[in-house]
């Protein structure tokens, strides 16, 4: 049976300092994200569109709820997607077709998340602008 050096125990302790430190890095990746990803800034110029007419016309907190949902998992994807990307261009700088395969995929899972927050949100509004 193996045991665990002092060192090892050490590293895993729970610290506030390594906790506050993987928030900055965080952070970090979140304004890497949104200053270099063209498509980040369409998702949230829509999700600012979307958030007016939110209030336009007075969405329940279930509305509300389903919006909040789809505009997080339409940006989680993109998020994913870039650091695949970034990734891939990093381990395969050179054309191969399994990059171009695992980006293309990567991007189809942002198309989907974006074709169901369009179907969410003709739910939600379509009954209230007619």
């Amino acid at each position: 049976m193996q045991t665990i050096n002092q060192t090892e125990k050490e590293s895993s302790k729970f610290s506030l300092i390594k906790r506050a430190r993987s928030f900055s890095h965080a952070g970090r990746g979140l304004k890497l994200f949104i200053r270099t990803t063209h498509n980040a800034w369409v998702h949230i110029a829509v999700a600012v569109v979307v958030v007016l007419l939110g209030f336009v016309y007075h969405l329940n907190e279930a509305e509300w709820g389903l919006l909040v949902f789809a505009i997080g998992m339409v940006m989680t994807a993109e998020a994913f997607n870039t650091a695949i990307e970034i990734d891939i261009d990093l381990t395969s700088p050179e054309y191969h077709p399994y990059a171009r395969d695992t980006k293309d995929v990567a991007a189809g899972a942002v198309l989907v998340a974006t074709i169901t927050a369009i179907v969410i949100g003709c739910i939600i509004f379509i009954p209230k602008v007619f």
